[in-house]
């Protein structure tokens, strides 16, 4: 893609929901494929995806990669657990990788090859502990200078990792032109069935990006239920809490959970949004963006 900008080209990303219809086509192959996108293009119907500049792009690598490595650890932990209960071990500490949970695996005497592996695991652990603490070094070297970064930290229970995963995710905030795009983008709207004059909805659509949708549910696990977030569905008479709740696309098959995570998701572009169009009123021409 970037050979041929860099080459003069006008390049088009088509968005792959909006050529699914493609799939139901007898003879299907490249040149079908090219000829079925051209033609679109040339009727000026062809459905486009954004795509991100180089900066944003270079980000997400380093956002999901980190994520890759903290959901890597996440399953040696698991395997330990494993190991444990097939050795009839009983862990009776919350947390078996804290110090008395240390102290418990230094002192168990299993077989060797439960004993062998439950050690390599923990030095995988270790080798991965380092590798996500440098990454994270790295995104916020990185976004240090960023103003949005920190705007979006405002939101509550958004920190520096959930608003990195935020910011390198969402990307551009100007090309949503309301929140409730921004909602739908990140795949937390209902799924909308209609036919005639019958409409059903169902679950959350669960597109876009799926660590958008994690960073949001992650946010609202610990929220306060005396914050305008935590209000949200939950029957407040908080105005602030009512005005956000009444302006989701509830449906009765919404949980109170999902709510709260379209909550999280209008926060980041009302905060984002504000400081670009500052950023814009301060420095005319320039666009807030992802520096490298």
């Amino acid at each position: 893609m970037d050979a041929l900008q860099a080459g003069g080209a006008n390049v088009h990303l088509a968005h792959p929901l909006g050529v699914k219809a493609f799939e139901y086509h007898r003879v299907k192959n490249d040149v079908r494929d090219a000829q079925d996108l051209a033609d679109l293009l040339r009727m000026g119907r062809l459905p486009e995806a954004w795509i991100a500049p180089p900066p944003t792009r270079e980000l997400r690598e380093l956002v999901r990669h980190r994520a890759k490595l903290v959901s890597l650890r996440s399953h040696s932990k698991a395997e330990v657990h494993a190991v444990l209960a097939k050795c009839g071990v009983q862990v009776l500490m919350s947390d078996i990788f804290g110090l008395a949970g240390s102290e418990l695996l230094d002192r168990l005497d299993l077989p060797s090859p439960y004993a062998a592996r439950i050690a390599s695991l923990c030095r995988l652990m270790d080798d991965l502990d380092f590798e996500i603490n440098l990454f994270a070094g790295i995104i916020r070297g990185r976004m240090a200078h960023e103003p949005g970064y920190t705007a979006v930290q405002k939101i509550p229970r958004i920190g520096p990792t959930l608003g990195a995963v935020l910011v390198a995710e969402i990307g551009d905030i100007t090309r949503f032109t309301s929140a409730s795009k921004l909602t739908c983008w990140a795949g937390l709207t209902p799924k909308h069935h209609e036919s005639d004059t019958h409409a059903r909805r169902g679950r959350i659509t669960k597109q876009g990006s799926r660590l958008v949708r994690w960073a949001a549910i992650e946010s609202v696990k610990t929220v306060s239920k005396g914050s305008v977030v935590g209000c949200c569905g939950n029957g407040s008479p908080t105005a602030e809490a009512a005005t956000l709740a009444r302006s989701l696309p509830r449906d009765a098959s919404w949980s109170l959970s999902s709510t709260r995570c379209a909550t999280i998701t209008y926060a980041p572009w009302n905060i984002y949004r504000r400081w670009h169009e500052h950023h814009l009123r301060l420095f005319p021409g320039r666009r807030g963006s992802c520096r490298s």
